[in-house]
């Protein structure tokens, strides 16, 4: 078992070595492992989500490691040289890897070369451990004692073992060093804005309690996409189609952008598959090109309503054409605060669409703008049971207390955040319960309102008394004068809805 263990290793490690030359498009285990994150169910992806959050990622690529090593496990025991059952497995396992390379928008003709030379290496290793020829070397009489023969295969097996996680590993490493684009972002000179967003008043931060800052740090930025390896595309490789029903169809270049206004905003983003009361929801400053600027170039056909928009890993979202025309000023960003987009969150250009949740909008590494009709395509989300469209819903959340935190008796502040994009919070909420009883509805204090599009943090000083158990619970009354709604509901088809709680003691 353990020796086929050590030729999956081998397998996977030379292959790993064998792609560096080409990137992460030739790496099979990024392209099984995206093949498998297309083929499950929506339901099980957000399970996922909702289990292992951002870290889902890292779950899905252990999980398939692990199962190439079952299988790899399972099947040695019954390799022979006549009877190559572990050889089978490792070819079929190569063949599927194939499949999944050339399954991928980006592979290229030669893609599949690291995977088959792998899968060599693999069988020569499994056959040469199981084949008896480490361990039943001839001895002749008066010969010097050798090592035992069951040491010398496990030795060989441990060793081969060894190699292939080295091997896997430096190739990720060089491959990613190889292929970065940090370099191409360090010598990126944003443009400066000629509409620039207004200042953010010290006020939208609401003092005497510790909140989300107004303005998320670009490291704690939420990430919920496909892409199981962060798509490293150059400035100078990025070009954006727009076809489909226009009046002509145009494709820019990164150069060609120039000649459009620069706009800066802060706009909130949201993740559909934000539960209530979910930190999968961040505010950022984003500085980028008038969606509506570049469609206009194409000419839009009137019957076209949506606009499937296409990452260069192949992910789509269909967003409603008028949330990319009107007047909240959807953006293809190319800044985030005030730096080139990191990479994976989106460099050199991504969309920035308030208003809409992430999955029918905010599309990463977008290369491609394809004007259709909602009754003629289907994204990504869309094709698994999501809804196609994808407005935000009112919602707020309990930062400060944590759940089942114990407050001292006197004076404390609460408070938490609060969003509506692109209509704007009006009012935040607060009851509540304790020993004594139901409490009743009070109005918090708001931070400053810097825009409709952006997210609301809130405060609810209180008088800590009696000693036992409470809970606090919220909720928000967007611009438009509609209150959340208390009704519990899950994040599919189109988000979660419901009031959020936090129990907490005084003590």
């Amino acid at each position: 078992m353990l020796g086929g263990i050590a030729a999956a290793a081998v397998a996977l490690g030379v292959a790993a070595l064998a792609a560096i030359p080409l990137g992460s498009s030739a790496d099979a285990r990024n392209a099984v492992g995206s093949a498998v994150i297309d083929l499950t169910p929506g339901p099980v992806k957000e399970w996922a989500i909702q289990t292992f959050g951002t870290s889902d990622k890292l779950f899905l690529s252990a999980a398939v490691l692990a199962v190439i090593a079952i299988i790899a496990a399972i099947t040695a025991v019954f390799e022979t040289p006549r009877r190559p059952v572990g050889s089978i497995a490792i070819g079929l396992a190569g063949l599927a890897g194939c499949v999944a390379v050339f399954s991928r928008p980006d592979a290229g003709p030669f893609d599949i070369l690291p995977t088959v030379l792998g899968t060599v290496c693999g069988i020569a290793v499994l056959r040469l451990l199981t084949s008896g020829r480490i361990t039943n070397g001839e001895r002749r009489p008066g010969d010097a004692p050798t090592v035992d023969p069951g040491r010398r295969l496990s030795l060989a097996t441990i060793g081969f073992l060894g190699a292939g996680v080295l091997s896997g590993v430096l190739g990720a490493v060089l491959t990613r060093r190889v292929h970065s684009v940090d370099q191409d972002r360090a010598t990126f000179a944003a443009p400066q804005p000629r509409t620039p967003a207004p200042p953010i008043p010290p006020e939208v931060q609401p003092a005497g309690v510790e909140l989300p800052s107004f303005v998320t740090a670009n490291d704690d930025f939420y990430r919920i996409d496909t892409a199981l390896s962060v798509p490293q595309l150059a400035r100078e490789e990025w070009t954006l189609r727009i076809h489909g029903m226009v009046d002509r169809e145009v494709t820019f270049t990164f150069d060609d952008l120039s000649r459009f206004d620069v706009v800066e905003k802060a706009v909130t983003l949201a993740c559909v598959s934000n539960p209530v009361g979910g930190d999968l929801i961040s505010n950022a400053v984003w500085t980028g090109y008038r969606v509506r600027d570049l469609l206009a170039e194409a000419g839009i056909d009137p019957d076209a309503d949506m606009v499937l928009s296409t990452s260069s890993d192949g992910f789509t979202a269909g967003t409603p054409v008028e949330a990319l025309t009107d007047t909240r000023d959807a953006l293809l960003a190319i800044t985030m605060n005030g730096e080139p987009l990191p990479a994976r969150h989106g460099y050199p250009a991504r969309l920035v669409v308030p208003g809409l949740y992430g999955y029918v909008s905010a599309t990463k590494w977008v290369v491609d703008l394809e004007l259709t009709r909602f009754d003629k395509a289907e994204a990504y989300w869309t094709r698994l049971g999501w809804a196609p469209r994808g407005p935000i819903k009112t919602e707020s959340r309990i930062d400060v207390p944590r759940s089942g935190q114990e407050v001292p008796p006197g004076p404390v502040t609460f408070g938490g955040v609060a969003w509506a994009q692109n209509r704007g919070v009006r009012a935040v909420e607060v009851r509540i319960d304790g020993p004594a009883g139901p409490g009743i509805w009070q109005p918090a204090e708001l931070g400053a309102s810097y825009s409709g599009d952006t997210w609301r943090l809130w405060s609810f000083p209180w008088q800590a008394g009696a000693v036992g158990q409470y809970t606090i619970t919220v909720r928000a009354t967007d611009n438009t004068g509609e209150t959340q709604t208390e009704e519990q509901a899950g994040v599919i088809p189109d988000g979660a809805t419901g009031w959020h709680e936090v129990s907490f003691s005084v003590r």
